[in-house]
């Protein structure tokens, strides 16, 4: 893109007043531009606590959702409506809460990746950054209910030791990491350090020196002296890897695919430059929930933000379904 739409999207910014949030998935260009730059939960924060008239998430829709149930007297746009999420389109509300009901006795721990609605009949939420952290809070003798990502799911219940009972989804990007080619890779460049997020199934987690949330990973590509990394997650995470160490290399761990660029989410790639621009324009489109529906969800929201700046909380003896 030119500077000029650059230079636009800047003055578009100072004169309605608004922040861009744009999280690590983004192409660099919107990354570059924005106010804030991270992980879904350092999104989240900085979204709660902005004191902007507008907000402006460059990123996928349940981020925007979360952002206006923590912030809601702000306006608050995506560029593309249609940016959604695979693990949201797995975990349909309906189906999901009749696998709570089917466990009333279980604490609901939900991925930050799901919709309003399944937030709004989930206990608490986790992101990456923070799971083992909000799980280790629960009381042992509650079961544990996690979705909808399986796998990292899986991670965490072997990392604490601890039985879950897990929802069937995944990730569409990071299920496609072959196992097998990361292993020849692996043996190819044998000097590198492997880094993987823990939506990646374990068959692939199993070769891997690191294995964190996206923003875990860069803080280890910063640090860590070595300057070699093969990166098992999705590929906007090299803008910033290699703005912090352009002296190492940083390779894409394979899919199984040869022939496929697959490690590029669809859904986060949706957002451009233009459309920014048209968002901060026109002011739209806006993120709108009931207030119903806000005030539900941001319970579990509120569990997590509680839980990870150290307070204590109250677990609801047994889950009751909405009327």
């Amino acid at each position: 893109m030119s500077y000029d739409i650059k230079a636009e999207i800047l003055r578009l910014k100072k004169e309605k007043k608004a922040v861009l949030l744009a999280h690590f998935y983004e192409d660099g260009e919107i990354q570059d531009l924005a106010d804030h730059v991270g992980d879904s939960f350092h999104l989240a924060k900085m979204g709660q606590a902005s004191q902007a008239d507008v907000i402006l998430l460059a990123g996928v829709v349940f981020m925007a959702e979360s952002v206006k149930i923590l912030n809601p007297t702000k306006k608050v746009l995506v560029p593309d409506l249609g940016a959604g999420c695979s693990l949201v389109d797995e975990a349909p509300y309906e189906d999901y809460l009749r696998w709570r009901t089917e466990h009333p006795d279980g604490i609901a721990v939900t991925y930050i990746n799901s919709s309003a609605e399944v937030k709004a009949i989930s206990d608490v939420i986790v992101t990456s950054s923070n799971a083992k952290q909000i799980v280790s809070a629960i009381p042992a003798d509650r079961p544990v209910l996690f979705g909808p990502d399986k796998n990292l799911g899986r991670y965490l219940s072997k990392e604490l030791n601890r039985p879950f009972e897990l929802w069937p989804g995944s990730c569409q990007v990071h299920v496609l990491f072959s196992a097998r080619r990361l292993f020849e890779m692996t043996n190819e460049h044998s000097d590198a350090v492997v880094i993987a997020h823990p939506e990646c199934d374990s068959s692939v987690l199993q070769y891997a020196h690191v294995i964190g949330s996206t923003s875990r990973l860069l803080e280890e590509v910063e640090k860590n002296p070595a300057r070699k990394f093969i990166v098992a997650t999705e590929t906007g995470i090299f803008h910033q890897m290699k703005k912090k160490r352009p002296d190492a290399e940083i390779l894409q761990a394979p899919t199984g695919d040869v022939s496929c660029a697959c490690n590029d989410c669809p859904y986060m790639k949706m957002n451009t430059l233009e459309k920014i621009r048209r968002a901060l324009e026109t002011l739209s489109p806006e993120v709108v929930l009931t207030d119903e529906l806000r005030l539900r969800a941001q319970v579990s929201l509120d569990r997590m933000m509680a839980i990870t700046r150290g307070q204590a909380v109250t677990w609801p003896e047994k889950f009751i379904s909405p009327s």
